[in-house]
C-alpha cells in the first residue's frame, strides 16, 4: 500500500535501489541535490540536472518533460551525502509560477516499474517557480523520505543560495542547469536562475509581517550565528526569513593537515523490520559534545516536522470531510430517505480514517523519539545536561569552554512527556531575559508576584552558576546589578562562594560604576581589535568572557546608565560582554518606544511554563520550561565550591 504523505511527513525507505518517479502538469526541468547532514550543498558535485546526470547513487532525467524517473542507489551515495533532493524547475519561456499549473506529483517506488513505497502531491504552490518536492534522508543509519514540498518564488538560483552556496556559484550553477533545456543567452538564464538584488534570497513561505491588530509570533529558538527568524542580519535572508543552520562548532577551524571530520557512529543493529535502536552520539561531529549536540538539534528538527506533518493530516482530513458534507447537504437526491444521513456517515468515516493513519504515523515517530531520548539524556555532559542529571557529582573544572549551554526543556502538546533539551550555543550571540512580569502570561497570572520574581532571579543564578561551572577557572566573569537589593536571597550562594567579580552593585551609584566598568572594556577590547593589537590591552582589563545579570531594571537607571545598558547589548557579545536581564517589560514603560529596540534583541526566557517560543522549521509554538535544581538540592553550592577552589589553585 502506497503511503500518501503531506508537507513534512516522513516514511522509511526500507530498499537501496529505488526509483523517483515525477508526473508534473507542465514540462518541467527535475534535478536532483546532495547535501550533507545540516542540509548544507558543499562541494564540487551538488546538482544533478540534464548537463551532468550522474552522480554516485543518482541519475538525473536527461531533458524537459512532464514526467521523469531518477534512478537513486543509496548503497553507492558517498558517505559525506546525508539528504537527496528531489528539485523541479519551471524552464524560461514556460508557466511563470507553479500556482498556475496542475500540481505535481512525486514518488518513491521500488526499481524497474515497482510498487510505490510513498508519494508526495505538491499542493498550496502559487508564485514558485522552483519547488523542493521531497527528500531522501538518513537517519540512525537507514534512509526515509520527506515531503517537503517547499518553494522559492526567485527560482533554481535562490534553492541553491538557501542551501547554503555562495551567490555567485548559485548564479553559475543555476545558469548551467537552465542552458542545458533553454535556447536562452547566458544572461538571461542568469536573471532567470537568481534575483537582481544580491541577497534577496527568500522563501515563499517565510512568514509575512504581521499586521498590529495579531498578536505578536513566538520568539525563535536561538541556533547559530544570529539566526533569528524575522531579524535581517548576516545569517538570513535579508528579509527575516529563517537561515539556514549550521551545527558545527563555531570556534572548529579546519586546516589542510587535518584528517577530515569523523563519521558519524554506526546505529545499533536491529530485529528485522524495526527501526534502528538510537545511541548517544549518532550525529557527525569532532568531539562526542558535538555530536551530542547536533543529535539533540536533530531530535528537535525530527519532533517538529512530525508534529507539523500530523496537524496537517488531521487539518486535510478535516477539510475534505467538510467539503464531502457540503456536496452531501446540497445534492438533491440525498434530501429524501436516509441516502443524506449515509452520506454524512461515510464522510465522518473518511475522516476517521486519515485521522487514524495519520495518528499511526505520529505515534510510531514519536515512539522513536521517545527511545532516543531515553539514551541520549544521560549521556550528555554538564553543559548541556539537566541539574538532576548525575554528571554534575563528578564534574571537574574544564580546560575549555563548552559549544553550548542547556536553558531549559522544549515540548509539544502531541507529546508532553517528551522533553527536548533546549540549547543556546556560547558564546552568547544574543542576551537573555527572564521575564518577572505576569502580563501575557497564564502560568504567571496565577503565581503570586513575590514568588514569581524569586522564581525568576533564582532561574538567572542558576544559568550563571552554570556558566562558571563549565568554563575554565579563569576564563568566565559574572557581575550582578542588584540596585535595591531585591534579589540578595537569591543571589547569597554566589555571594557566599566568592565568585563574583564585584559584590553586587546597589543604588544608583553601583549601576553606574558597573556599567563604565564594562562598557570602558567593550571599546578597548573594540578599539584592540581594530588596531590588530590585541596583546596592547591595558593590564587591568579582563579578557575573560563576562557576564551582566540585571535585576530588578529599571530600579536605579538615569537615562545615562540606560544609553549603557542598550549599549552593551548591541556591541557586549561580539567581544565578550554578554546580558542576562531579570525585569518587567511593563515596569520599564515610562521609556516608552525608546526601549523597544532592547528587548527585541533579548532571548526572553520565563520562569514558569509558556509557550512563547517557535521552532526555526515550522515555527510551532513550543511550551518552554526553565531548568533549575531541585528542591532541597546541594547541586549549586557543589558546583560553586568546585568554582571556587579551582580559581584558588590557578591564581598566581
Amino acid at each position: 500500500m502506497t503511503a500518501e504523505l503531506v508537507r513534512g511527513q516522513n516514511h522509511p525507505v526500507s530498499q537501496s535501489r529505488v526509483e523517483i518517479r515525477v508526473s508534473a502538469g507542465t514540462p518541467v526541468l527535475a534535478l536532483a541535490s546532495l547535501a550533507d547532514e545540516q542540509g548544507r550543498l558543499t562541494g564540487s558535485e551538488v546538482l544533478a540536472h540534464p548537463g551532468a546526470r550522474s552522480l554516485p547513487g543518482v541519475d538525473a532525467p536527461a531533458e524537459l518533460a512532464d514526467r521523469h524517473t531518477f534512478a537513486v542507489d543509496l548503497d553507492a551515495v558517498a558517505a559525506d551525502v546525508h539528504r537527496i533532493g528531489v528539485l523541479l524547475v519551471l524552464p524560461p519561456g514556460g508557466p511563470v509560477r507553479f500556482g498556475a499549473v496542475p500540481a505535481s506529483h512525486v514518488a518513491v517506488a521500488g526499481p524497474d516499474g515497482g510498487t510505490e513505497i510513498a508519494g508526495h502531491t505538491l499542493t498550496g504552490l502559487d508564485t514558485e517557480t522552483a519547488v523542493v518536492a521531497l527528500e531522501l534522508y538518513r537517519r540512525q543509519g537507514a534512509w526515509k523520505v520527506r515531503a517537503v514540498g517547499q518553494g522559492y518564488a526567485d527560482g533554481l538560483g535562490a534553492l541553491l543560495a538557501d542551501g547554503g552556496l555562495s551567490v555567485p556559484a548559485a548564479r553559475e550553477l543555476a545558469a548551467a542547469a537552465l542552458r542545458t533545456v533553454a535556447p536562452v543567452k547566458e544572461a538571461d538564464a542568469t536573471r532567470a536562475a537568481l534575483p537582481t538584488l544580491v541577497g534577496d534570497v527568500r522563501s515563499p513561505q517565510a512568514p509575512a509581517q504581521a499586521p498590529a491588530s495579531v498578536p505578536e509570533p513566538p520568539d525563535p529558538v536561538p541556533v547559530s550565528g544570529v539566526p533569528y527568524a524575522g531579524t535581517p542580519g548576516p545569517a538570513s535572508g535579508g528579509d527575516g526569513s529563517p537561515p539556514t543552520i549550521s551545527y558545527t562548532h563555531p570556534r572548529r577551524r579546519r586546516t589542510s593537515s587535518e584528517p577530515p571530520e569523523p563519521a558519524p557512529r554506526p546505529a545499533a543493529a536491529a530485529e528485522p523490520g524495526q527501526p534502528p535502536r538510537p545511541g548517544a552520539g549518532d550525529a557527525s561531529g569532532w568531539s562526542m559534545d558535538e555530536r551530542l549536540y547536533n543529535q539533540v538539534w536533530g531530535m528537535f528538527e525530527d519532533l517538529a516536522r512530525t508534529a507539523a506533518a500530523y496537524r496537517s493530516a488531521v487539518e486535510f482530513a478535516d477539510n475534505r470531510m467538510d467539503r464531502e458534507l457540503d456536496d452531501a447537504l446540497s445534492d438533491p437526491r440525498h434530501r429524501l430517505g436516509g441516502s443524506g444521513n449515509a452520506a454524512r456517515d461515510t464522510a465522518r468515516a473518511r475522516r476517521e480514517e486519515l485521522v487514524a493513519q495519520a495518528q499511526a504515523v505520529l505515534d510510531r515517530d514519536l515512539a522513536q523519539l521517545v527511545a532516543e531520548a531515553e539514551v541520549v539524556e544521560p549521556a550528555l555532559p554538564a553543559a548541556y545536561a539537566r541539574w538532576d542529571n548525575p554528571v554534575w557529582h563528578g564534574h571537574r573544572t574544564p580546560e575549555e569552554g563548552p559549544l553550548a549551554l542547556r536553558l531549559g526543556d522544549l515540548h509539544l502538546p502531541e507529546r508532553p512527556d517528551l522533553r527536548i533539551p533546549m540549547l543556546v550555543r556560547l558564546p552568547l550571540e544574543r542576551g537573555l531575559w527572564i521575564d518577572n512580569g505576569r502580563t501575557g502570561s497564564e502560568a504567571a497570572m496565577a503565581m503570586d508576584t513575590d514568588r514569581l520574581r524569586r522564581a525568576a532571579m533564582d532561574m538567572a543564578v542558576a544559568h550563571a552558576v552554570r556558566l562558571l561551572a563549565v568554563h575554565p577557572a579563569d576564563r568566565f566573569s559574572v557581575h550582578v546589578i542588584d540596585a535595591a537589593g531585591a534579589g540578595a536571597a537569591s543571589l547569597a550562594p554566589l555571594v557566599r562562594a566568592g565568585v563574583l567579580a564585584a559584590p553586587p552593585a546597589a543604588g544608583a551609584a553601583g549601576v553606574s560604576g558597573t556599567l563604565a566598568g564594562l562598557t570602558r572594556r567593550v571599546d578597548l577590547v573594540q578599539m584592540a581589535l581594530k588596531a590588530g593589537a590585541p596583546e596592547d590591552l591595558p593590564p587591568d582589563v579582563d579578557t575573560a568572557e563576562q557576564l551582566l545579570i540585571v535585576h530588578d531594571f529599571p530600579h536605579g537607571f538615569d537615562d545615562r546608565a540606560v544609553t549603557q545598558l542598550r549599549y552593551l547589548a548591541d556591541e557586549g557579545a561580539a567581544v565578550g560582554v554578554h546580558l542576562l536581564m531579570v525585569a518587567d517589560r511593563d515596569e520599564a514603560s515610562a521609556y516608552g518606544p525608546l526601549l523597544d529596540p532592547l528587548w527585541r534583541s533579548l532571548m526572553r526566557l520565563s520562569p514558569v511554563p509558556d509557550n512563547h517560543l517557535a521552532d526555526p522549521w515550522v515555527h510551532h509554538a513550543w511550551t518552554f520550561e526553565p531548568d533549575v535544581p531541585p528542591q532541597g538540592s546541594q547541586v549549586l553550592d557543589q558546583a560553586l565550591d568546585r568554582v571556587a577552589e579551582a580559581r584558588r589553585t590557578t591564581r598566581p
